[in-house]
């Protein structure tokens, strides 16, 4: 261990600053696939906000880059580390400090569980909204770096909108309390929301204050296949014009619905494309038999249950998309989201892009946001063609006018069309704002912006 590291040890508890080689490479490393051309300095496991304060103080003073990491589930490369940086580690501070159900609201560290706050939540008779794939690895404060999403985001919205206030560490260590306790407030400027999405290139988050909700007393679960994707997608559409809320609106399409197929076997699908619908909450029968209702006027088969053993059987289907096709190789799964009423545009043009590349593009949406996912199948296929797979995907949302990621974040592999979407006013405003709260560039540098 070098003088400098040296230093910061003997700022933090023993054992806290690891340089072990196996230790480096994992903790360089998030789900994207990209891997650092080097490994990073060291890597600190922080177990206090004092900790992270101390590490941030250290780093601050010898100009040495800090990589913020929670669980490693991000798929933009906005937790990768390189040469001369250090990992801070927060998954060790994992505690729920609080839950006041009297409030409606969670205090916890970063490093919590999602699918675990959910459930401490659930033991009060309340439940902690946002969902992404990931919650059972993911952890809250990688989730509100990134201000992910997930299948409830068309009812409930992204994590942000669960984020009432946090504690951060800013780039200097100095430490930092903003937004409030409270449901309403508008005092200042809003810096909660500012932190939220911002990948750790502008504090790091070391506690949250976090919105709760009942527990839906009802739950109706519908579920159609359609003989081609456009036709499932405008039912998407359909369904919201009939002025039904769903807390969940799913499509799949008919190459994701084959691999499926191929993993679990049985019967071969009915369609070329799948829809999932759940509606929650006291008119939760209501509402799934009117979404249901709207489903079968374009669909092969529709079906829709409110017991809960049948509705596990018909959602089963989609939990088993992103597993179906991650076992056919290595695949891209990217993140872009469009107007609503463009979806049907969007799912087209994907399927038309992989039939003139040549590259499999597999493709599922969160149907009731303009959410898609395609997933390029990268394994077996030429480099230069899935690179130019990839950003005609970036392209069509664009043009759609939609956007180059909606729930994943930018990271290292989207930071060459931020500008393309935000526009180089817009970029040099953001570029202000990071540097007034980092002005040496030591947090998270290369990602995001």
């Amino acid at each position: 261990m070098t003088g400098t590291l040296e230093a910061l040890a003997r700022e933090l508890p023993p054992g806290a600053v690891s340089t072990a080689p196996d230790e480096l490479r994992r903790l360089s490393r998030d789900r994207s696939g990209q891997r650092p051309d080097a490994p990073p300095l060291a890597v600190v496991r922080a177990a206090s906000a004092d900790e992270v304060a101390a590490t941030l103080a250290w780093a601050s003073a010898r100009l040495i880059p800090v990589v913020p990491r929670g669980a490693g589930t991000g798929l933009a490369g906005g937790a990768t580390a390189g040469a001369g940086s250090v990992v801070l580690d927060l998954a060790g501070m994992n505690r729920i400090l609080a839950i006041r159900a009297d409030d409606g609201l969670a205090e916890v560290e970063p490093g919590v569980i999602t699918a675990d706050l959910d459930r401490a939540a659930r033991a009060v008779g309340l439940r902690y909204a946002p969902d992404p794939a990931s919650a059972e690895l993911s952890t809250v404060g990688g989730n509100i770096a990134t201000n992910a999403g997930g299948l409830h985001c068309v009812k409930y919205g992204v994590t942000g909108d669960a984020v009432l206030g946090l504690d951060v560490v800013l780039a200097d260590g100095t430490r930092l309390r903003t937004g409030r306790r409270t449901v309403k407030g508008v005092a200042g400027y809003d810096l909660t929301s500012l932190l939220t999405g911002s990948e750790g290139t502008l504090a790091v988050v070391v506690g949250a204050t976090l919105r709760l909700l009942p527990t839906p007393t009802r739950t109706g679960t519908a579920a159609a296949y359609f003989a081609t994707p456009e036709a499932a997608a405008a039912a998407c559409a359909a369904v919201l014009d009939a002025g039904v809320r769903p807390s969940v609106l799913e499509f799949l399409d008919g190459r994701t619905l084959e691999a499926i197929h191929r993993l679990r076997g049985g019967p071969r699908p009915d369609g070329q494309a799948f829809v999932l619908a759940q509606t929650d909450g006291f008119a939760a029968d209501a509402e799934i038999a009117a979404v249901h209702a709207v489903l079968r006027r374009t669909a092969t088969r529709a079906e829709f249950t409110e017991e809960p053993e049948a509705a596990e059987a018909l959602l089963a289907t989609r939990r088993l998309a992103l597993p179906a096709v991650e076992r056919l190789g290595r695949v891209l799964i990217e993140d872009i989201a469009v107007p609503r009423s463009r979806l049907a545009a969007a799912v087209r043009s994907i399927s038309a892009l992989a039939e003139r590349t040549g590259v499999p593009i597999f493709t599922f949406a969160h149907a009731g946001d303009g959410n898609v996912h395609p997933l390029v199948l990268a394994e077996g296929q030429d480099e230069e063609a899935v690179r130019e797979t990839v950003d005609e995907i970036f392209r069509l949302a664009l043009r759609l006018g939609g956007t180059i990621t909606g729930e994943h974040g930018v990271g290292t592999l989207k930071r060459a069309w931020l500008e393309a979407e935000s526009g180089v006013e817009a970029l040099r405003v953001q570029r202000r704002i990071k540097e007034a709260l980092d002005p040496l560039g030591i947090l998270n540098p290369a990602k995001a912006i």
